[in-house]
């Protein structure tokens, strides 16, 4: 059907991460959403190897990319979108509050004297509700702000990318302790994802398999609805938040925030060279009230 894209999801084990090629079958035109560059938080060191995937997927099926998609600012991995621009141009777009996040973290880090919070790392800024396509298949921008201040959700077709908006259903939701974030906007935010019909098809960014099961992805804006273990069963705000607050002071730092926001306010793109040639992330030290107020045992999970 025309308004029913075809969809292939690649998984990143390291930072239990999905990403999603998505595409119409009339077209063959795509849009690549979340894509991973790998990194090693002990050398430093980058690999395309799991973007090289979703490259090899796209040429063995004939597709055009017309977009590639950031539903935020990531802090667990880095993004590869940059990267797999360079290799089959497109669009590079995110949400227009990644201004907000860029300022943060440039004062943060401290960015080079040339780094701009304008967004114009990126090719495209989505305003809420701003409509677009992929191929023929219509889709929509909506804003779902909590989590981080530039974080959107992607309707193409029947197909909703969450980013980390909500996990599956006993996964639950997002944090909402980094810079920008908040419970009650999370909660207003999900609100806007359950007005989608019940049978829209929800594609989580991450999944950390509890209970040992395997990983999963997909979901429907019903499934989550009444199973979700944070916000489903009508569970009301003011319960959602005081959770919400109390889960998030359980948790530390992802292990690679500090490489990947230096990298993904700049779409996955490394900082400019130094004098000796090389480049660098930066670790600024004695700043935990740089990232969030988060206190506590440490854990991995957004």
């Amino acid at each position: 059907m025309a308004d029913i894209p075809l969809i292939k999801a690649f998984f990143h084990p390291e930072s239990s991460t999905f990403s999603y090629v998505v595409w119409d079958e009339d077209t063959r035109k795509a849009a690549v959403i979340d894509s991973v560059m790998h990194y090693e938080a002990i050398s430093g060191r980058t690999s395309t190897h799991y973007a090289d995937q979703i490259l090899l997927f796209l040429k063995e099926q004939g597709l055009e990319v017309q977009w590639i998609l950031e539903t935020h600012a990531h802090a667990d991995h880095v993004a590869a979108g940059t990267y797999v621009k360079s290799r089959t141009g497109g669009t590079l777009g995110i949400g227009k509050g990644i201004r907000n996040v860029q300022k943060h973290f440039r004062d943060v880090f401290n960015l080079e004297r040339g780094f701009q919070p304008d967004g114009s790392q990126f090719d495209h800024l989505f305003e809420d509700g701003e409509s677009f396509k992929v191929g023929n298949i219509p889709a929509r921008a909506i804003a779902t702000p909590g989590h981080t201040p530039d974080h959107l959700t992607y309707l193409i077709g029947d197909a909703a990318f969450v980013g980390d908006t909500l996990f599956m259903p006993d996964g639950g939701t997002a944090r909402c302790d980094f810079p920008g974030g908040d419970a009650a906007t999370l909660y207003d935010s999900i609100q806007r994802v359950f007005a989608l019909p019940d049978s829209t098809r929800l594609f989580v960014l991450h999944d950390y398999a509890p209970g040992g099961r395997e990983h999963m992805n997909e979901t429907t804006v019903g499934d989550e609805k009444r199973h979700n273990i944070h916000v489903g069963h009508g569970r009301d705000k003011k319960d959602f938040i005081a959770m919400r607050n109390e889960r998030d002071r359980t948790l530390d730092l992802p292990t690679l925030i500090i490489p990947s926001v230096q990298l993904n306010v700049r779409g996955g793109d490394f900082p400019p060279p130094e004098d000796n040639g090389a480049r660098y992330i930066k670790v600024p030290l004695n700043q935990p009230q740089a990232f969030s107020t988060i206190t506590g045992k440490k854990s991995d999970n957004l």
